[in-house]
C-alpha cells in the first residue's frame, strides 16, 4: 500500500483579509470568488484626527473591497504618556476595546511611548500600531524614533507627557492633534499623520503576505498575552 503523503495547503484569503469558506458564502458576507458583499468596518480607538486620517490613508491603499472607518474614544489602560512595553500593551488594548465597542471587522489601536536606549543613554520617542481582527489575530508594528531636547525628556514622567511639556516650554497646543512634536522639531519634514501611517503600514505587514506568516501560531499568542 503507496504509503499516506500529507500535505500543508495555506489559506486562502477573501478580498476583506479573512479566509474564504463555505459559511461565510453562504451567510453572505463573501461570494463564491472571495469577493465582499457587505461593507467592512474599520474601528479606530481614538477620537485623534490625525490618527482616524492615517488608517483611512493606509486601508484605502490595501482593502480593495468599501470600508467604513469609525472611531472611539477608549481607554488604553497605560499611563498618559507609557514607557517601553507599556506602549505596546496601550495600542492593543485600544484596538481590542474599539472593535468590540464597535462591532467591527478590525480595530486598529495607535499608542506612541518613550523607549530607553542603552547605547545612546536616552529615551527615544517610538508610536506602536496593533490591528486586531474578529478572529482574534492581532499584528504589531512601529514607526520612525526620534529623540526630545534634553529640556523636554527630562520633564517628562508617567503622568506628564510629551504633548504636555512642549506645550509648557514653547507654548505649543493640541500638537498631538495636529503635526505632532515630530512636525515641530523636524521643521516641517515629518508630520504625525505620515509617521502613523509608517505605524500601520509595518502593523499590517503579516496580512500582506500573510502567506509567508504563521497565523495561528506567533499574531495568536500574542492576543492571549495582552
Amino acid at each position: 500500500m503507496k504509503e499516506l503523503s500529507i500535505f500543508k495547503v495555506g489559506l486562502v484569503l477573501a478580498e476583506d483579509g479573512f479566509p474564504i469558506s463555505s459559511r461565510r458564502i453562504l451567510a453572505g458576507e463573501i461570494d463564491r470568488s472571495g469577493r465582499c458583499c457587505r461593507r467592512l468596518v474599520i474601528a479606530v480607538g481614538s477620537r485623534n484626527p490625525v490618527k482616524i486620517r492615517a488608517v483611512e490613508r493606509v486601508f484605502s491603499r490595501v482593502l480593495s473591497s468599501s470600508f467604513d472607518v469609525k472611531s472611539v474614544e477608549v481607554d488604553s489602560g497605560v499611563p498618559p504618556q507609557p514607557f517601553g512595553d507599556q506602549t505596546v500593551k496601550g495600542a492593543i488594548e485600544r484596538a481590542r476595546r474599539a472593535m468590540s465597542a464597535l462591532d467591527a471587522d478590525y480595530g486598529v489601536g495607535i499608542e506612541a511611548g518613550l523607549f530607553f536606549n542603552k547605547a545612546l543613554n536616552r529615551h527615544l520617542d517610538v508610536q506602536f500600531c496593533a490591528i486586531v481582527d474578529r478572529t482574534g489575530r492581532v499584528t504589531v508594528g512601529h514607526g520612525p524614533g526620534f529623540y526630545y531636547p534634553p529640556a523636554v525628556e527630562g520633564r517628562v514622567r508617567g503622568d506628564l507627557s510629551v504633548g504636555d511639556v512642549m506645550e509648557m516650554i514653547y507654548g505649543l497646543k493640541d500638537l498631538g492633534k495636529k503635526s505632532g512634536a515630530v512636525g515641530f522639531l523636524s521643521k516641517g519634514l515629518m508630520d504625525r499623520t505620515t509617521l502613523t501611517e509608517a505605524a500601520i503600514i509595518m502593523a499590517l505587514i503579516p496580512r500582506l503576505s500573510s502567506e509567508l506568516y504563521e497565523v495561528d501560531e506567533h499574531d495568536c499568542q500574542e492576543s492571549e498575552k495582552g
